[in-house]
């Protein structure tokens, strides 16, 4: 065990004593600060959407696919970064651990750059080919282009908050994004509000919120107890600890991009409805969003206790994590999504005002939202399995199940039956299939590696 400092005030023992309070604790932390990130990016929307017009709320959503499928590919190997640290800490390997926070954060730069070069020459062609109307398509590109300046900041943020999280510390990622979450919203309100900048002006705000976030993750690091503070004299690429990354978030960064992507198709879909079902379907995407957050914070819980308990060999603990996320999971979400589903009018109010545009997000609630519960037995079931050093197992399933299935929906049913209800059921049938499949996949993992010796995995 690691010596208790000012520090390690922050960490979770996920090896011994009780798990449901530690679970509870270390997952909200999790949620708030993923439904808190969600209601930062719908600030946007609620400032151009109030303050500008639907085109400009309809040029800022059309992008939320389109970013997504990018980040998500990067994005993935910071689970597997959580997960490696994860594994060090339950198997004792403390040594290991400094060079893998290392490799993690150079890592994380190089892809931020990479983004920021993906997203200036790829935002016209991308954008042109999912079909945006005219009217916004110059401000969807100006916006996008902008917006992936922030790239090197958000894989940052990113990447030392999974470090920050392998070890419990859940907090202090949420402190920092509380933070720039608050400058980002001054800045909206500063940039369209006084500069009348629109479009323009969210996504500087945007950028320049993201870069105080990343610097905060940074700060924490640099002055964290050994093995895992941060020198940048140190920064380097440790083949080995890369692999090991890879091997864990490349199928969970290539399902959340595969996904992104069965959701770009769904987003061509529905610009070919106009204008306003842009910005309506976009308004009605942060109920999806904020439900997800509090299920994906039980899922990433549910990696990072696993990999720690399944290291240290502690395998009723394991069984005890996945029932402890998954009934948190479910729970949760199924409460979140009767409150938002019986105050949806009033929320939807808060983005706009326009009746057209309120019609098509009621549209969406209730023909997707109502069971958005269900995602919680396929995330929580995957992440387990990620924790067991299974990743490319429910990557694809996930792909299977909520991006060929949906691919072949659109295709063949949405192309006949041409209607905005007939899109979005799309939903929660994928739902269902994917479910059903990734609880057998993890039922049957679990029977097999609770059996007998393993050898070292990291």
């Amino acid at each position: 065990m690691f010596s208790r400092n000012k520090n390690t005030a922050n960490q979770i023992n996920m090896l011994e004593g009780s798990l449901l309070d530690k679970i509870v604790v270390f997952a909200l932390p999790l949620a708030a600060s993923s439904v808190l990130q969600q209601l930062f990016n719908a600030a946007d929307l609620a400032v151009v959407g109030r303050f500008a017009s639907a085109q400009a709320m309809a040029a800022v959503g059309s992008n939320a696919a389109v970013i997504n499928l990018i980040i998500c590919l990067f994005v993935g190997l910071s689970v597997g970064a959580n997960a490696v640290i994860a594994m060090q800490i339950g198997s004792g390997h403390r040594e290991r651990i400094s060079e893998t926070v290392h490799t993690v954060i150079t890592v994380s730069l190089i892809a931020g750059a990479v983004l920021i070069i993906l997203g200036i020459a790829l935002s016209a062609p991308i954008l042109h080919m999912m079909g945006a109307p005219d009217e916004v398509l110059s401000l969807a590109v100006v916006y996008l282009r902008i917006y992936f300046l922030a790239m090197p900041a958000i894989m940052v943020y990113n990447y030392g908050s999974a470090i920050l999280r392998s070890k419990g510390d859940s907090k202090r990622p949420l402190y920092a994004l509380i933070l720039s979450g608050v400058i980002n919203i001054l800045l909206n309100l500063l940039f369209v509000i006084v500069f009348h900048l629109h479009v323009i002006g969210v996504a500087l705000a945007t950028v320049i919120s993201n870069l105080f976030g990343a610097g905060m993750i940074i700060l924490f690091l640099v002055t964290e107890e050994e093995p895992f503070r941060l020198s940048f004299k140190k920064l380097t690429v440790k083949r080995k600890y890369l692999e090991l990354m890879m091997k864990i978030g490349l199928p969970a960064g290539l399902q959340g991009g595969v996904f992104s992507l069965s959701n770009v198709v769904i987003q061509s879909a529905v610009n070919s409805f106009g204008a306003a079902a842009i910005a309506g379907s976009t308004a009605a995407s942060n109920f999806d969003f904020i439900s997800y957050c509090v299920i994906s914070a039980f899922s990433q819980t549910s990696v990072t206790f696993t990999s720690q308990n399944f290291s240290a060999r502690k395998y009723e603990r394991c069984r005890s994590v996945f029932r402890m996320c998954m009934l948190c999971g479910f729970l949760t979400s199924a409460f979140i999504v009767f409150l938002m589903v019986t105050f949806r009018h009033g929320i939807i109010e808060i983005f706009t005002t326009d009746p057209e545009v309120i019609e098509f997000a009621m549209k969406r609630i209730m023909n997707a939202f109502f069971l958005h519960f269900l995602i919680a037995s396929y995330e929580v079931s995957g992440g387990c399995l990620r924790g067991m050093n299974h990743s490319l197992l429910p990557a694809l399933i996930s792909i299977i199940g909520t991006c060929v299935f949906r691919l072949l929906y659109v295709f063949l049913y949405v192309s006949k039956v041409h209607t905005f209800e007939a899109l979005f059921r799309v939903y929660p049938i994928s739902w269902v299939i994917t479910g059903i499949l990734t609880l057998t996949a993890y039922y049957a993992v679990r029977r097999r590696e609770f059996k007998g010796e393993r050898t070292d995995i990291i």
